[in-house]
């Protein structure tokens, strides 16, 4: 079974041409079953459907997120349909193995208040607090992701075009505008902050560094954003993607056409990007609710 997820890995990334993330959740999901599987006494990848429905059955008694069952399914379709394709199965069990409904939850966002107090948090009179509103600057103007934030390289500023490019999902690149203000704390960033955290006669290609003058983690990202958070007084769950959500929600509700959004975020699909016109809808209600004398 591991030389059949390794070749199937291989796969992925050569073949298809996936990003390593969503590799990775292949890989993950995929190891998950192998466990459930060799906890049965049973060797290979079963053909047999009621196996596979027994361990999603499983993951749910084990209170996993319908989500995340969800995406455990698609992973095993994805998975059979390359075995089947690769002849070392006969039959796809997955033909008959149903996705449970996804859940549609709204994304949380910040009201455009929330995101004025958060910009203020950093201490800008010192080089640690210029590169963290630069980096909180470029992620609410740019709707980046934060695994494109920190893979973000020097040669991929056009500054002077008001221009960012970027590889996303898939290796899929877009260009991406970018506002006077961010690129304004960009600026700052790189005559101020980052020298002061680089060696002397060292180069580094990433645009966002740590005080150790290495490329900052998504891990990293989100836990000084949620240290800035709860300084900014803002009772929310908030991640780095909570500022993607706000970038495309407060676009929708000034006006910005839905198909633009969906380009400027990366969306294959505008069935992904149609879930923030429910956020703005819902805003609008409750506009609507609090000001109109007959609401």
């Amino acid at each position: 079974m591991t030389n059949q997820m390794a070749d199937f890995k291989r796969y992925l990334l050569v073949e298809k041409g996936l990003a390593q993330n969503t590799v990775s959740s292949y890989t993950r999901d995929l190891t998950k079953f192998s466990s459930y599987l060799q906890q049965q006494k049973l060797t290979d990848f079963d053909q047999d459907r009621f196996v596979i429905l027994n361990f999603l059955a499983t993951l749910k008694q084990q209170k996993m997120a319908n989500n995340s069952v969800i995406r455990m399914v698609s992973s095993l379709r994805k998975f059979y349909r390359y075995l089947v394709e690769t002849e070392q199965l006969t039959i796809d069990p997955m033909q008959q193995v149903d996705s449970p409904k996804k859940q549609q939850h709204l994304p949380q966002v910040l009201s455009q208040a929330e995101i004025t107090r958060l910009l203020a948090v950093p201490d800008t009179t010192n080089a640690i607090g210029i590169r963290d509103r630069a980096i909180l600057e470029v992620l609410y103007a740019t709707g980046l992701r934060v695994s494109e934030l920190t893979h973000l390289k020097m040669a991929e500023l056009h500054l002077s075009l008001g221009l960012i490019q970027t590889l996303g999902k898939g290796d899929k690149e877009r260009l991406i505008p970018i506002g006077d203000v961010a690129i304004d704390w960009i600026q700052r960033y790189l005559e101020t902050s980052r020298p002061s955290f680089l060696k002397p006669g060292q180069t580094e290609p990433i645009l966002f560094v740590n005080h150790y003058g290495r490329p900052f983690t998504r891990q990293g990202i989100w836990k000084n954003l949620k240290k800035m958070v709860q300084v900014a007084g803002i009772n929310k769950d908030i991640t780095p993607h909570t500022l993607r959500h706000s970038f495309a929600t407060h676009l929708l509700e000034n006006g910005a056409d839905l198909r633009v959004v969906q380009e400027l975020l990366g969306h294959a699909d505008i069935s992904t990007t149609q879930i923030y016109t429910h956020v703005s809808q819902k805003h609008l209600r409750e506009v609507y609710n609090r000001y109109h004398p007959r609401a």
